[in-house]
C-alpha cells in the first residue's frame, strides 16, 4: 500500500485506433484528448514459493480535454459486474458512451477496470471466477420484454436492437462481457483499497457507478468521504441486505445493508459477518414494489457517508424498478443527503438496467450532469 502507482504515458494506445462499428467523430474526440494510464498498486504478495507477485491492480484510465478541463473536479466512471471500463466509452452500436460525452463537455474522465478484472490482472489462486450466458444477459438486462420476469419489464423499447443473441448489436455487447471474481466480499475489500488508493492520487472526485459497482461507491467514499464530491448511482446493487432477481433469492448477502463488509455506523456496529445488522421489514409503498429492510429503531447513522450528496436513477423497465427506492429509504433513514431520481418520473420512458448504453443514453447523461454541475441540486430536503 506505500508504493506509489506506476505512470505509462503511451503515444500510440488501441483506444485511438479507428475500429468497426465506433462512431468516427467520437473516435477523432478520444485521440485529441491527452491520454494518460495509471496502475494503483494495493501490494505484493508471495506466490507460493520464494518470490512475491503484486496483486489486486486496478488498471485506471485517465482521459484529459486537448483544450484542458473547464469543471473543477474529474469524474471516476466504475462499472458493473462483468463488464470492463470500456463501456463507458462507446455503445454497442457505436454512438457516443458517457465518458466521452462528459469528456466533450470538459471533465477530465478516470475509467477503470476493477481489480481482477479485464486489464487489471487476475492471478492464478486469487478465487472462482463466474461469468453470465448470452440468454441470462438477455433476460435480465437487454431484452427483457422478451421474457415478463418482473412487472415493468414489457415496458423496454430502448435497447439498440432486438436484445438477443444473433442481433450483431446484442452480440457485440456480449463480446465485451467478461469473467469476474465471484466472492463479493472479496471484491469489495480490494475495490475499496483501488478506490481509495486513486482518490489519493487525484484528490477529489465525482463518482458514477453501475449495478455491482454501487456497494464498491458506498465502501470508496466510506474510506475517503473528503474526497467524494458527489456520487451517482445508476440502478445500484440491491435493495438493502438482499440482492434480488439477478439472485432469485431473499438471502441476506449485505449484511452491512448496504455491503458485505463494514460501513462506518454510529453507534457503531460489531462484526456482522455471521450475523446481520438488525433490520425491520416495511410493506411495499405501492403496487409493482417490494418490501424494503430498512435499520430497525432507531436507526445508526452512516457516519462517514452522510456528507455525499448521492443521486440514485433507476429506469422504468429494469428489475430495479422494484426496488431501488428501498436503497433510498435506507440511505435517507442513515442520516445520508439521498435522491431519487425515477426516469419514468421525468418523462423518461422505456429504459431498462443499461440505460447508459440505450438509444436515449445521452438524454439521460444531460440530466445527470446538471445534477453533478449545480451543488444547490445536490442539496434534499433533508
Amino acid at each position: 500500500m506505500g508504493r506509489r502507482p506506476k505512470i505509462w504515458r503511451p503515444q500510440d494506445m488501441f483506444v485511438g485506433k479507428n475500429v468497426e462499428g465506433v462512431n468516427k467523430e467520437q473516435n477523432r474526440a478520444i485521440m485529441r484528448s491527452k491520454l494518460n494510464f495509471l496502475l494503483a498498486i494495493c501490494g505484493l504478495t508471495s506466490d507460493g514459493t520464494d518470490s512475491d507477485v503484486y496483486t489486486d491492480q486496478m488498471y485506471v484510465e485517465r482521459l484529459t480535454p486537448v483544450a484542458g478541463t473547464s469543471r473543477s473536479e474529474p469524474i471516476i466512471f466504475i462499472h458493473g459486474q462483468a463488464q470492463t471500463g470500456t463501456n463507458w466509452l462507446n455503445t454497442p452500436d457505436g454512438r457516443e458512451g458517457w465518458a466521452s460525452w462528459f469528456l466533450r463537455h470538459g471533465y477530465e474522465v478516470y475509467i477503470v477496470d476493477q481489480p481482477q478484472r479485464g486489464r487489471s490482472p487476475y492471478m492464478p489462486g486469487d478465487g472462482t471466477l463466474a461469468t453470465y450466458s448470452a440468454e441470462q444477459i438477455s433476460e435480465l438486462f437487454t431484452g427483457v420484454q422478451h421474457y415478463d420476469q418482473w412487472p415493468q419489464a414489457h415496458l423496454h423499447t430502448q435497447w439498440p436492437g432486438a436484445g438477443q443473441k444473433g442481433d450483431p448489436i446484442f452480440d457485440q455487447f456480449y463480446a465485451s462481457q467478461i469473467q469476474f471474481q465471484n466472492d463479493s466480499t472479496e471484491v469489495q475489500r480490494i475495490n475499496q483499497a483501488g478506490g481509495a488508493a486513486l482518490l489519493d492520487r487525484v484528490g477529489a472526485a465525482h463518482i458514477i457507478a453501475h449495478s455491482q459497482a454501487g456497494p464498491l461507491g458506498f465502501l470508496i467514499a466510506d474510506a475517503r468521504p473528503d474526497l467524494v464530491k458527489s456520487m451517482v448511482l445508476l440502478e445500484p446493487q440491491g435493495p438493502p441486505f438482499q440482492q434480488r432477481i439477478i439472485s432469485n433469492s431473499t438471502a441476506i448477502v449485505l449484511p452491512y445493508g448496504l455491503t458485505s463488509i463494514p460501513l462506518t455506523y454510529d453507534p457503531p456496529v460489531s462484526n456482522q459477518t455471521t450475523v446481520h445488522l438488525p433490520f425491520e421489514d416495511h410493506a411495499p409503498a405501492a403496487p409493482g414494489l417490494t418490501d424494503c429492510l430498512l435499520q430497525s429503531s432507531p436507526p445508526k447513522r452512516l457516519d462517514h457517508l452522510a456528507g455525499v450528496p448521492m443521486l440514485i436513477v433507476t429506469s422504468e423497465a429494469s428489475f430495479h424498478a422494484g426496488f431501488d427506492y428501498c436503497t433510498v429509504k435506507y440511505l435517507q433513514q442513515g442520516g445520508v443527503d439521498a435522491q431519487y431520481y425515477n426516469l419514468s418520473e421525468a418523462g423518461i420512458h422505456g429504459n431498462a438496467h443499461f440505460f447508459f448504453m440505450e438509444k436515449n443514453n445521452l438524454e439521460i447523461a444531460t440530466h445527470v450532469r446538471k445534477w453533478i454541475d449545480d451543488p444547490s441540486l445536490r442539496v434534499s430536503s433533508l
